[in-house]
């Protein structure tokens, strides 16, 4: 049998005070591995790790880019920071956007979660809206805790384009999401394929044609899979893609 598809995950940096002094950690939720678990592959956390790419790359089948913090708005071409715009680390940005770049080269299966997304447009050459509410005409609520909405709650719906890899694994032309972002795709970048959009016209989904699995998404389907089971889709399509690349294990 073919061994389980390796999937890395990255993960952020959080700084703390405890009695002992301060601490930095890395963090990332618990919901990114149990959703690469339940589609059947094996998930590695990587922590933010600056000139491991190659390494990485030989080690994994797979990458999910998670969630987490705003990139540094200059690596985009903004010259002035929202302030709203938080908790920027040059350390992830660097590492992801070399990952990111490196995966891409190599056609590795990619799935771009929330943060995740925004990298992929960066690290391809596009931009970011810094803050929606003050950036897009008639947001929907993009921060559904602000009302009051469950995380594994949908809150909106993304109408995706017909034919496009995000309908064929979602097979649907419109998806119930939830909503935990400020920033969003701004231009993308000329290698993205704009697949799905919500009533705001707020990029949600993209992929990019050519590469055999880079798909991104600007909801959390791993806070959401549990409760909706359509949402364990994509990572179903990413250790699927992953395991392709898996070679059979060579006999004693």
């Amino acid at each position: 049998m073919a061994r389980t598809p390796v999937i890395g995950i990255t993960a952020g940096l959080i700084t703390e005070e405890q009695d002992y002094g301060t601490v930095t950690r890395h963090r990332v939720s618990a919901d990114y591995s149990e959703a690469v678990r339940a589609a059947g592959g094996l998930p590695v956390i990587l922590p933010p790790q600056v000139g491991t790419t190659e390494a990485i790359l030989d080690l994994v089948d797979g990458l999910i880019f998670s969630g987490g913090a705003d990139i540094d708005p200059a690596l985009y071409g903004d010259t002035e920071v929202h302030p709203a715009t938080y908790d920027i680390s040059a350390e992830r940005d660097c590492f992801e956007l070399d990952l990111m770049n490196g995966a891409v080269e190599r056609d590795l299966p990619v799935l771009c979660i929330c943060r995740g997304i925004q990298v992929l447009n960066v690290a391809l050459g596009g931009s970011l809206v810094q803050h929606i509410d003050d950036q897009v005409k008639g947001p929907l609520t993009h921060r559904q805790q602000e009302a009051a909405i469950a995380a594994n709650k949908p809150s909106h719906h993304v109408t995706l384009v017909e034919g496009s890899l995000t309908a064929q694994v979602f097979d649907a032309l419109s998806v119930p999401v939830n909503s935990f972002h400020h920033q969003s795709i701004a231009t993308p970048a000329t290698r993205l394929q704009v697949e799905g959009v919500t009533s705001d016209d707020v990029v949600e989904a993209v992929s990019v044609p050519g590469c055999r699995f880079v798909l991104g998404v600007q909801w959390h389907p791993e806070m959401l899979f549990k409760a909706v089971p359509d949402q364990l889709k994509p990572f179903e399509s990413l250790v699927a893609a992953a395991r392709v690349r898996t070679p059979e294990p060579v006999g004693v």
